[in-house]
């Protein structure tokens, strides 16, 4: 990829450029649909346009950001690409910039960098929690080993770096924090809380690093790159830090309560492989308080979960204990917080887009 800002490009929703005959919308957005919350969006005459056009340039871009000369790294690193995703931070990234100029070409390509930099971690975790499967397909690690799947993380973050360095040094430091957080929350998730810290506290500061420093990335990035008022940045990484934490907070509590039966990842993947959840972390305190089914249920999580029998027996019995419900409890606070920290954006779709997608992460049945 040679040329990644293709400055050729025309105002977004005003009809493709003559410079761009290979871009078929349609082929290359086929299956990528709006996730929820984001209607408005493909309501809105002028938006929806503008949004699926520029969601079919960064899938172009992505595809070519991975292409490699080599067989096997070109392989490995189409692997997750091509199984699909709803590329959130992207969308995000793209919505954020309908703040400004959207139509400015960089903001495509800081768009194609947050979404590789979210697939780069993809290919890590998945070595680390040894999931099975990715987006309803086997998992790099399955496929190639552990080694060569988190080379290909390392590669494909490598590509997003490349891409990044184009945009400036502002992009670059914005990066290079995230990703630092991404690997501290890594860390921290890996070596568990202090001895003197509060798992809880611990496990939310663990996912506002592991997820909402990327979310939060993928916002102020549109709105830099768009050219949009300065002082909508720290309203976008607020908003970004807290529907990143309530999005997590909702999928791990979907995941680990086994009612995500359309996912890719096997219900009770994290528990089966002792990856510490909200459920389960008040489910310790519970028992530490006396609760003495709480007792009972971390006797059957802490056991031998390797049989399909016995690790749905403790997701069915983690579903029901009222943790889970107090779990969706703080989960929705968070995305509440995210939707009160938008109040200084203008009114519009893009306010009511962002707003739509906090209460739809905490409002997710399958």
């Amino acid at each position: 990829m040679n040329n990644p800002a293709d400055h050729s490009w025309t105002h977004a929703g005003h009809g493709l450029p003559e410079s761009e005959p290979s871009l078929n919308t349609t082929a290359i957005a086929t299956g990528l649909q709006l996730p929820a919350g984001f209607a408005a969006i493909a309501g809105d005459a002028e938006l929806g346009p503008a949004i699926t056009t520029n969601l079919a340039r960064v899938e172009k871009k992505l595809r070519e950001a991975i292409a490699n000369s080599d067989p096997l790294a070109d392989a490995t690193s189409r692997h997750l690409v091509e199984a699909g995703g709803k590329r959130i931070r992207p969308l995000l990234t793209l919505l954020c910039a309908h703040l400004g100029d959207a139509s400015l070409p960089s903001v495509v390509q800081a768009a194609v960098v947050v979404e590789l930099t979210h697939l780069a971690t993809l290919y890590h975790d998945d070595v680390m929690d040894s999931a099975p499967f990715r987006r309803g397909a086997p998992t790099a690690h399955e496929v190639w080993g552990n080694s060569v799947a988190v080379l290909t993380g390392d590669l494909i973050f490598a590509r997003a770096s490349i891409l990044v360095s184009e945009l400036g040094s502002r992009a670059l430091g914005i990066q290079a924090r995230t990703f630092e957080r991404l690997c501290l929350g890594q860390l921290h998730e890996t070596v568990g809380p202090r001895p003197d810290e509060d798992p809880v506290e611990h496990y939310l500061s663990v996912i506002a690093d592991k997820t909402g420093s990327l979310v939060a990335a993928s916002g102020q990035l549109g709105a830099i790159f768009a050219g949009a008022d300065p002082a909508y940045e720290s309203v976008l990484v607020e908003y970004g830090e807290k529907v990143g934490v309530a999005f997590q907070l909702a999928d791990d509590v979907i995941d680990v309560t086994g009612i995500k039966v359309k996912s890719g990842k096997s219900p009770g993947t994290d528990l089966r492989e002792g990856v510490p959840t909200l459920p389960v972390l008040l489910l310790r305190r519970a028992a530490a308080d006396g609760d003495q089914s709480a007792v009972e249920l971390l006797q059957l999580i802490d056991g031998d979960l390797t049989s399909d029998d016995a690790l749905a027996a403790a997701v069915a019995g983690l579903r029901e204990h009222p943790v889970t419900a107090e779990s969706w409890i703080v989960a929705r606070r968070w995305a509440d917080e995210a939707i009160a920290a938008l109040r200084p954006l203008p009114e519009g779709v893009v306010k009511d887009s962002l707003s739509n997608f906090a209460l739809a992460v905490v409002d997710r049945a399958s």
